[in-house]
């Protein structure tokens, strides 16, 4: 039986049967991983253009790493999400491929712990 931790309570339109639930275990500090189909311009992976807020905007610390040979970013909260608080996972525009392509809009992703 799969226990789901993160409540994904809304996403961008055209990706909800994207985001999938892996976890081993509940934590405070769970780590997003965004999996891109190709490679990224890594300049463009930063806390600017991917990061999350509180449900009323309050930006969370994190700290954002890119890995180049699968394609996926992580997003690691530097300070443990409240437990029943709406945050919101944000992807801007910003992030481009190698060949400077960018997203078509914005990816966001509300969710609880």
């Amino acid at each position: 039986m799969s226990v789901n931790y993160v409540e994904i309570e809304s996403v961008s339109n055209g990706l909800e049967n994207k985001v999938q639930q892996d976890l081993k275990f509940k934590t405070g500090k769970f780590i997003w991983q965004v999996k891109f189909n190709t490679p990224l311009d890594a300049s463009t992976v930063n806390n600017i253009n991917l990061y999350v807020t509180s449900l009323a905007g309050t930006p969370l610390k994190t700290n954002i790493t890119y890995d180049s040979s699968s394609n996926s970013i992580s997003i690691e909260p530097l300070e443990p999400y409240a437990k029943n608080e709406s945050y919101i996972l944000n992807i801007t525009t910003k992030v481009a491929s190698k060949g400077g392509k960018r997203l078509r809009s914005p990816i966001q992703l509300q969710f609880k712990l």
